[in-house]
Parts: C-alpha cells; structure tokens; sequence
C-alpha cells in the first residue's frame, strides 16, 4: 500500500486536489482555443474516456473571451494556461475558469502579480505554478546550468510570490523532458512545501517512447507518494494520453475504478492467437468503471494458477480454452466462444457489482 505524502487541500471545480482525494488525470486540448464549439467537442471525448481536468491555451483576448462558453459547457474543471499577459489571467477568472496555470514572475509587476492573486481569492481559484526545464530563467541557467537546484529555486521565487499575497490555493509542477531530472526535482522539494504536485514527464515523445518515460518518470514518484495530478504528455491526439495514465495508476493500485488486463508474454505452448484476444477484451473494457482484473493467457498449462488474484481470466490451448473466476475453472469452451463467453461473464459480474451498490 503506497503512504502518499501529505499536502495542502482544495478543490479545482468539482474535483479534489491533495493528499486527501483520489490522484486526478489531466490533459491539454490541442485545438483552438478561440474555436469554442471545436474545443468543447474535444473535451467532451477526453473526459468520456477519462480525463478528470482539461488545461487550455490562452494565447490572446479572443481565446479568453472563448472561455466563457467553454467552461460554462465543459463536463469537466478547466485550467486556463496564461503566459506573460496578466490581463489574460484577469478575463479567464471573469469567464469561469476553474484554475490558472502561470508563472506569477512572467506576468509583470507585484503589483499585477496582487491583482491577479485578488481575482483568484475572489473567485476561489487555485494557481499552478509551472516551472519546466526548458525554459528556465536565464540567471538561474548560469548560476546552477539545467540542475533540480534551478528548478527549485525558480518554484520558490514564484511561490514566495503568492505566499506574500497571503494565498496558499497553490499547485507545482517542475517537468522535464529528461525522466532523471524530473524524478530528482520533485523528490527534493516535495520536502520543501506542503503544496500538492502536478508531475508528468514534459515532451515525452511518440506514444511508444512517451509511454515508456512517463511511465517510468511518473511510476517512480506516484510509488514514493509523490503526485496528486498526473499527465502524461504524448505527441499528437491528447486521447492517446488517458489509457496511459490510467493505466499508471491501476497498476500502482491507486485507481479503484477500471478494468486491469493481465496477458501473458506468449511462449512455444501458445496455440492461439493470443495477441489478438487480449487486444479485444482491452477494447471490450475501455471504459468500463468497475474494478476488474481480467486475465488473457496463453496456455492452461499454468495460466489459471498465474492468474489466480484476477477477477476472471481465459487460458487457451489448441483450439480450445479454459473460463476461469477466482482461480477456479468454471467453463471449457471451443476457442471461437472464448471472447463472448468471457463477456458474458464479465457482464454478470458487472450486474452484481450494481445490484450490491443500489
């Protein structure tokens, strides 16, 4: 059972941000912002397939004022990410924003930096401050070069910024495209202040490579404790996003809600096309919400007895294949029947899982 660290509280629209409440999934539109029809359609189908908190460029007075509709008809708390033009800030929060996204040293004078903090006390609306690798403030790059200690320093410089406005609704992330530095980064300041992180491996790449460092970046800190939002951040459609993240987190055991296949590797015994069932039923479950295991091995030599923690499982053999609940054999079926019976089943089980909840 991983001990999450414990942080500082609050609320990003509906849902919670902190220690308190269930790690949250985030991503990022790639539309247009000014288009608000375009915008609300992409995330109406992020959040359908899991997405819990959308951030949205704001690059301009159009695309601020596009907010409005877009967050009076989002399904889901939407962050609006502002750079340089304080102003910007000011008309998200009248539009309905949920949260900020900004680096208050970026937006002008303390003064601004007052103003902006004000609005967001008024409207109760938490700032992220986010501080990436890549673009880290010049005199920091001389002093320390691309190092976590520059990283820190620029997150505190900002902090202290907020904290002597006397607000606290304050949310962090430190990213780099560089999984080490990441890692390092978070784990030193997570010592450091009591505010919640937002972590994520930034650039990660194509979704083979993307995967696999934000995996292993958000995977080393989420198993330490650390992490209360997470994205994982994959060129192209943010959709290819969620399945990723989600599975980040069923696998940590720190998502209760949605299905976990377990499929073995395939070896000489395997005598099915076990590739293509294990493809099928990740599709069947996408977006089912109970908290299932469901097993697809390749063989009944030992795939019930590798399984036996799973929910219900199938183990093929040669034109044939085992249904299996709770480790025991419950059906021998001909392998064309594998997948509706196994549906069948998981139905059932689903069915039950709503009638012990009504």
């Amino acid at each position: 059972m991983i001990k999450r660290r414990d942080t500082l509280n609050f609320k990003i629209g509906s849902v919670g941000i902190g220690s308190k409440y269930p790690i949250s999934i985030q991503s990022m539109t790639n539309t247009d912002t000014r288009n608000a029809e375009k915008t609300l359609a992409q995330i109406k189908e992020l959040s359908s397939n899991g997405c819990e908190i959308i951030r949205v460029a704001v690059p301009d007075d159009i695309a601020a004022t596009s907010l409005k509709k877009i967050c009076m008809e989002s399904p889901i708390p939407v962050i609006a990410d502002i750079h340089f033009d304080y102003k910007l800030a000011l008309k998200a929060m009248e539009n309905g924003v949920h949260a900020l996204r900004i680096n208050p040293g970026n937006i002008g004078s303390e003064l601004k930096v007052k103003e902006v903090v004000e609005s967001a006390k008024y409207y109760d609306i938490p700032i992220r401050i986010g501080v990436n690798a890549g673009s880290l403030e010049k005199g920091l790059l001389e002093k320390y070069g691309v190092t976590p200690e520059a990283m820190i320093e620029s997150a505190l410089y900002h902090i202290n910024l907020l904290e002597r406005q006397n607000f606290n609704k304050i949310k962090i992330s430190l990213k780099s495209s560089n999984v080490p530095l990441m890692i390092d980064t978070y784990k030193k300041i997570a010592n450091q202040i009591p505010y919640p992180l937002h972590i994520g491996v930034t650039e990660a790449g194509t979704m083979k490579g993307g995967t696999i460092k934000s995996s292993i970046g958000i995977g080393a800190l989420l198993s330490d404790g650390i992490g209360d939002t997470i994205r994982v951040s994959l060129t192209g459609n943010p959709l290819l996003e969620l399945p990723v993240a989600k599975q980040i987190l069923v696998s940590l055991g720190l998502k209760k809600q949605g299905v976990e296949i377990i499929s073995c590797p395939t070896c000489g015994r395997t005598e099915i096309d076990l590739e293509y069932l294990a493809n099928e039923v990740e599709k069947y479950t996408a977006n089912m919400k109970e908290n299932l295991k469901i097993a697809v091995m390749g063989c009944v030599v030992n795939g019930p007895g590798e399984a036996k923690e799973a929910d219900l499982g199938i183990a093929g053999g040669k034109g044939q294949g085992l249904i299996f609940k709770k480790g025991e054999i419950i059906a021998k079926v001909k392998e064309d029947e594998l997948l509706s019976t196994l549906y069948k089943e998981i139905e059932d089980m689903r069915r039950c899982f709503k009638n012990e909840n009504e």
